[in-house]
């Protein structure tokens, strides 16, 4: 028994090609077109561009004589030492969002000087002396991108004494730090978030608000953020409309002022789709971006050598290597080509499946008409492995009239509702988040009361459930969702 278990075991290990397909496979359009550029270096057999598929197949054919040839020195080709066996390269999913024949717009990069560049710009415009300039630039490096300063006063001085040879005090670093705290943009080098909210309000304009949200900020911060509303309006003695008023210009604060900067040498991360799904007449109509579908083709120079080399009488050893090193070459390139197409097809007939069982959904854009899917539905209606639905979904993503979607957020497990019917999870959770955006936010629904709620619309589900999927839709408990 134990030996026809182990002999199962091996009879499924992939070959190394099927692992190179699976890898292809996997990677998104931007890393696809980096794999393709990386195989035609490697490769000189291997071209882009349209060929004369009948005079292809003639030098396929002619090829197919040389190997029959018994003075060709023969060894095994094994086609995975002719491909990369790189994991997938870290990339970042920078391109246009169109296909290869649609209009040329480029990905927007963000240009300019760094932000802890840009803060050092300004320090040119305050008079420091040496130790102080050491100090100030040193604490505008130590600004992370959210802004802050994160790091002890006393660290900093350890800092400043074992890596720069600058020997000073607390008092000095904290009064060089004031001035980069009046830096731009408000609120920048403050070391928590409450400081960095206080730097923000001193430079608004005074008013009553202002005052009070500075208050509110310095005093009872942590009632502030709890939403304590009623214990505000008795410390202070004020109305809720003044509360209203203050926590309005509380809110209208950036808690992150380094990630306003535009200047940020940080990329912006745009997707490529690899699909675009349509509505054409009522109906669907799906298509894969052009950019996954190169026109690649065997070189005709690497053929006709192999050609030369049957045409000529007298063949070296030096001859016959070089024969060799061709016809390895073009085995490589013939199957890459093969491998790109069985990835198109892959692709599309996966993409495919998942559009025809959420069709409602892609007709409507409603999140409550996706029907429970997991990866063996589609899997099953394909006839293909698991673990290829998985490596579609995970890393492709889909233009839909709705926006650009992953594809994975289709996929959900199903439940139960009151009729015994499947219904998805998904489902379930965008009602959640509808019932909650209707609720009046001055008492905003508990998660037993939403409970209750969802039972009565015909999902019986747990107070435990609705708080997973809750905290899954990154919502707050009710009472961090009050408002006055």
């Amino acid at each position: 028994m134990l030996k026809q278990q182990l002999n199962f075991k091996l009879s499924q290990k992939l070959s190394p090609q099927q692992i190179q397909l699976m890898k292809l496979i996997q990677l998104p359009t931007q890393a696809f077109e980096q794999r393709i550029s990386q195989e035609m270096n490697e490769n000189p057999a291997l071209e882009g561009g349209k060929e004369d598929e009948d005079k292809l197949d003639d030098e396929f054919n002619n090829e197919d004589e040389y190997e029959n040839d018994n003075d060709v020195i023969e060894t095994d080709i094994n086609v995975d030492d002719y491909l990369s066996d790189d994991e997938t390269p870290s990339y970042k999913l920078s391109a246009n969002n169109y296909s290869a024949d649609d209009e040329d717009k480029q990905t927007p990069y963000a240009s300019g000087t760094s932000f802890n560049q840009f803060l050092l710009t300004q320090l040119n415009t305050f008079r420091f002396d040496e130790e102080e300039a050491e100090i100030a630039k040193f604490l505008v490096g130590s600004v992370d991108e959210s802004g802050y300063i994160r790091r002890e006063i006393a660290d900093i001085l350890d800092d400043l004494a074992f890596t720069q040879n600058v020997y000073t005090t607390v008092e000095k670093i904290e009064k060089i730090l004031e001035i980069v705290q009046d830096l731009d943009p408000a609120g920048v080098g403050a070391r928590d978030l409450q400081e960095c909210l206080l730097l923000q309000l001193y430079r608004r304009n005074p008013s009553n608000s202002v005052s009070l949200a500075i208050e509110i900020i310095d005093d009872a911060f942590d009632h502030f953020i709890k939403k304590h509303y009623s214990k505000l309006i008795q410390k202070f003695n004020i109305t809720e409309d003044e509360l209203r008023e203050a926590i309005h210009e509380i809110e209208s604060l950036n808690p992150k002022p380094g990630g306003a900067y535009s200047g940020n040498t940080r990329m912006v991360e745009h997707v490529v789709p690899d699909f675009a799904i349509r509505i054409v007449d009522g109906e669907l109509d799906l298509t894969l971006n052009g950019r996954n579908a190169p026109e690649l083709h065997v070189s005709r120079e690497y053929s006709n050598m192999l050609k030369g080399y049957k045409a000529s009488k007298e063949k070296s050893r030096s001859q016959k290597d070089a024969v060799m090193f061709i016809k390895q070459k073009l085995d490589a390139a013939k199957w890459f080509i093969d491998a790109i197409k069985q990835r198109q097809q892959t692709l599309f007939v996966t993409m495919n499946s998942i559009m025809h069982h959420q069709e409602e959904y892609f007709l409507t854009g409603d999140e409550r008409n996706l029907k429970p899917m997991i990866l063996k539905d589609i899997a099953d209606k394909i006839h293909m492995d698991v673990s290829t639905v998985s490596r579609v979904a995970n890393s492709k993503y889909v233009d839909t009239p709705y926006g650009t979607k992953l594809i994975k957020e289709f996929f959900s497990e199903s439940m139960k509702n009151d009729q015994g019917e499947d219904v998805s999870t998904r489902e379930i959770k965008k009602i959640l988040e509808i019932t909650i955006g209707e609720e009046s936010k001055k008492k905003p629904l508990t998660d037993d009361k939403l409970a209750k709620i969802l039972k009565e619309k015909g999902y019986p589900i747990a107070r435990r459930t609705v708080a997973k999927y809750r905290e899954q839709l990154d919502i707050p408990v009710a009472r961090l969702r009050k408002e006055l």
